[in-house]
């Protein structure tokens, strides 16, 4: 294979990228101009299985027994390198997600912060003492040691590639373990590059492992490995498979289909809000699971609020995501362009209202508002990832409740308010709090 910097890639075992031989190689497209990036090879199972072989015998020989400081020295070099390296790492998130430059820039940024943070974090969680009075009656102490598990499985989606990578990732490796990662091949060259920098930065071979390719074969693979301790995945990795007999083996940490209510009460500041909801809720939907996609309006401001956000949404610009102007890029992937459009369509079907936006040109999907969303709607329950937000009036917090209550988890929730220090202000915001951000984990899973 050609070098990384050229966008071709091979899976990494042991430090070493695989060649052709007989994996499969595909190509890798521009979401915005269809342009062929590179290309990658998927890996196989038996790939898979050397990966994790690497990363036990690593772990065994190297990784449980570096200490501390060297591990957090490594994590902390890396986010130098990376900050160094800001812009050719923005410029390929750019290519090969679409994502626009500017919003790219911040990714990178975030993800060297994730890196440091942890590298400090790592160096207080280690060694508690605790009196044992209450168990012995004497004047005991006892020491509370936390150890590291082993080789750790991580398969996630193409939501900020970097910092949602990092934030699973980095406290593993802070913690002693290894990693075998199976990221999703549309952002599989930023994996490949922030690779060479643990490496640069003096993390041993082996300790990281990148297997590309279709995740869900491979996960089941690792699922069901009995060197791999924990499997970090989405649940749509693991739906082929049956959950129940996993769980009863293995270790699962589960990202979860969400919907992520905002709510704007009465008194809130609707330039804040608007601008707030704009960058949660439009520029990022396509890659992020905590974005702003179902508002709620408290109804003595709704009108104003739809009629602010319409204007602020209509000098969005859309385009080139490697312009510095432009707001809004491609959607990753033309499948993904047309699933949002068929979602709106539906909508449309169910009595909703488009106010703003809504077509596709190809993988171009307009930020779109819509309104009139009923609670047994999709929009009600469900998230799609693309620039939409759907805007929908409340007087209590129980009508909120009517859209949200389904068996599904609340994974980010956001509220704005001037009245938070007021009583009863204070107590609704608790409750809503409490009520919709329980996040429910599926089977034996360990934070």
């Amino acid at each position: 294979m050609t070098k990384l910097r050229n966008y071709h890639f091979g899976s990494i075992i042991d430090g070493k990228e695989l060649d052709k031989g007989e994996r499969t190689e595909i190509a890798i497209h521009n979401p915005y101009n269809a342009e062929v990036l590179g290309k990658i090879l998927y890996a196989t199972l038996q790939d898979a299985e050397n990966a994790v072989t690497s990363a036990h015998r690593v772990y065994t020989k190297t990784m449980k027994k570096m200490p501390i400081n060297r591990r957090a020295e490594i994590l902390r070099k890396t986010a130098d390198l990376l900050e160094s390296e800001k812009e050719q790492f923005a410029h390929l998130l750019t290519l090969e997600g679409g994502k626009p430059i500017k919003a790219s820039r911040l990714d990178v940024a975030h993800a060297a912060q994730v890196l440091r943070f942890v590298s400090q974090a790592i160096k207080s969680i280690y060694e508690e003492r605790v009196t044992l009075n209450q168990v012995t009656g004497e004047s005991h102490l006892g020491m509370v040691k936390r150890v590291s598990l082993g080789v750790i499985a991580i398969s996630l989606p193409v939501n900020y590639p970097l910092t949602l990578l990092l934030y699973k990732m980095a406290p593993a490796i802070a913690a002693g373990n290894t990693i075998v990662l199976n990221p999703t091949e549309t952002t599989v060259y930023s994996t490949g590059l922030l690779y060479r920098l643990f490496e640069k930065a003096g993390m041993p071979k082996g300790v990281i492992n990148i297997i590309a390719g279709p995740n869900q074969s491979l996960v089941g693979n690792l699922m069901n490995h009995p060197k791999v301790k924990i499997v970090i995945c989405t649940k749509s990795s693991v739906e082929s498979w049956k959950e129940k007999d996993i769980i009863k083996k293995k270790k699962i940490l589960l990202d979860f289909k969400t919907k992520n209510p905002t709510i704007i009460f009465d008194e809130a500041d609707l330039d804040f809000a608007i601008n707030t909801i704009v960058n949660a809720g439009l520029l990022h939907t396509d890659r992020s699971i905590m974005c702003a996609q179902h508002v709620f309006v408290q109804k003595g401001i709704y009108e104003k609020f739809l009629e602010e956000l319409i204007k602020k949404v209509q000098t969005l610009k859309i385009g080139n995501p490697l312009d510095d102007a432009i707001d809004i890029g491609p959607m990753i992937t033309l499948t993904a362009a047309e699933k949002a459009e068929t979602w709106i369509r539906n909508m449309i079907e169910k009595g909703a209202i488009v106010l703003v936006g809504g077509s596709r040109h190809h993988t171009m999907m307009e930020p779109t508002i819509i309104s009139g969303v009923t609670a047994d709607s999709t929009v009600a329950r469900g998230i799609t990832f693309a620039p939409i937000i759907s805007v929908m009036p409340f007087h209590t917090k129980q009508d909120v409740m009517s859209y949200m209550n389904v068996p599904e988890s609340v994974l980010h929730a956001g509220i704005f308010t001037k009245n938070s220090k007021g009583t009863t202000r204070k107590e609704e915001i608790n409750l809503a709090i409490e009520e919709m951000t329980t996040i429910k984990l599926i089977g034996n899973n360990h934070l």
